[in-house]
């Protein structure tokens, strides 16, 4: 039941209004400032990933919005484009992440430590494309023109930014902060995210009944592919196991001679590669059960701090989450590349869009390497939080 509430949070939160009024209020509030436009950008995607929790929404809705405005404005084509695609794709780490809830599901271990575990991983991203833009702009001030009209932000838009990122930043912290304080469940706090998001339309006075409509048929779809893919995922797993294949993957994966760390890269590398051509859903549900038993079963001491229940497998959750982040946004066939190229003006090439991501995608794998190096950054904020006193 989560995963329909939570789809249609975000996409009630689109219809809302929410980004478009944010973009507005952000853009001058950062109008003096070089490269404010992309730092705009970014900080609407964090709040899209944390609202919605699905890239492709995000990807076309930063991309209708804001593209042609920093074009308009001379930005650098793969500066603008790349900073799109990879906030858009935020949305499939930071909770609460449809794929989050899925991958607790999948490998039985507590959907709130992935939740979590998720924070400081999320937050690492957004400091490091934020940084980047920063810096690239103070190098290459030509690349990211101030507009025309700029001026220092004044006391009063200070305000309005404020007042428009109260109402979806409120309702994150209602949702995870019930979750994260248990004082409900992931099922019942994505109920009281469908109705936040609802009343945050009505507040903004975008709800009718062709909204609702919309909503909740969008809603519909989107559930019942990911519900019709978990049937044949869970056909295919029993099949595979009564033929003694699980047996025969976790023999052949330990038999590489790796050694566990190494044996997690290999695996992180297909999971790289499959995501070239299988949305995360599939690689989620085919692939994690039969991984599950093999990380469980590898000789890693990594710190739960006696709290977390299953530190191995949040981590390698996390791991598998933020690779396939990177791995939608790699050419040739990152699925959000083509999101993004499908809304661009048709002066936009899929090259100007591949050259924009690089850089991206490098943060990307600098974040991995931290995660993966210190697994700390997942298991530390859960186990602080449920440490009893």
């Amino acid at each position: 039941i989560a995963i329909p509430m939570f789809i249609f949070m975000g996409l009630m939160l689109d219809k809302s209004g929410m980004a478009e009024r944010m973009m507005t209020s952000m853009q001058r509030l950062f109008g003096n400032v070089r490269g404010g436009l992309a730092v705009t950008v970014t900080l609407i995607g964090i709040i899209l990933a944390a609202s919605t929790g699905i890239i492709g929404a995000s990807v076309v809705l930063l991309g209708l919005m804001s593209v042609p405005v920093m074009l308009s404005q001379n930005y650098d084509k793969p500066l603008a484009l790349g900073t799109v695609a990879s906030s858009g794709c935020l949305g499939i780490l930071i909770p609460p992440s449809i794929m989050l809830v899925i991958m607790g599901d999948q490998l039985a271990i507590p959907i709130l430590d992935l939740f979590m575990g998720a924070v400081f991983p999320g937050i690492i991203l957004g400091f490091l494309y934020i940084t980047y833009i920063l810096v690239y702009c103070k190098i290459y001030p030509d690349k990211a023109p101030l507009a025309a009209d700029h001026k220092e932000a004044t006391l009063k838009d200070i305000l309005q930014a404020l007042l428009d990122i109260v109402p979806p930043a409120g309702l994150i912290l209602l949702v995870l902060g019930s979750i994260f304080m248990g004082i409900a469940t992931v099922t019942e706090a994505s109920g009281v995210g469908a109705l936040g998001a609802t009343l945050i339309a009505v507040i903004f006075r975008r709800f009718n009944f062709r909204v609702l409509k919309d909503v909740v048929v969008n809603t519909m779809n989107t559930a019942a592919y990911i519900f019709a893919i978990f049937v044949g995922a869970t056909i295919f797993a029993l099949v595979l196991r009564e033929c003694g294949g699980d047996e025969l993957i976790e023999n052949g994966l330990t038999g590489l001679g790796f050694g566990p760390h190494g044996l997690i890269i290999f695996v992180l590398v297909v999971v790289f590669f499959l995501g070239f051509f299988l949305d995360w859903i599939e690689i989620s549900l085919i692939m994690l059960p039969l991984l599950a038993p093999v990380i469980a079963g590898l000789d890693l001491d990594i710190n739960g701090f006696g709290v977390v229940d299953y530190p191995k497998l949040t981590w390698f959750a996390l791991l598998v989450a933020v690779t396939l982040q990177t791995s939608f946004l790699t050419p040739p066939v990152g699925f959000a590349l083509f999101y993004l190229k499908g809304v661009c003006p048709p002066e936009v090439q899929m090259t100007d869009i591949y050259r924009g991501v690089v850089p991206f995608i490098i943060l990307q794998l600098i974040a991995l390497v931290l995660v993966f190096v210190f697994p700390e950054i997942v298991t530390w904020l859960p186990a602080k939080v449920f440490s009893p006193l």
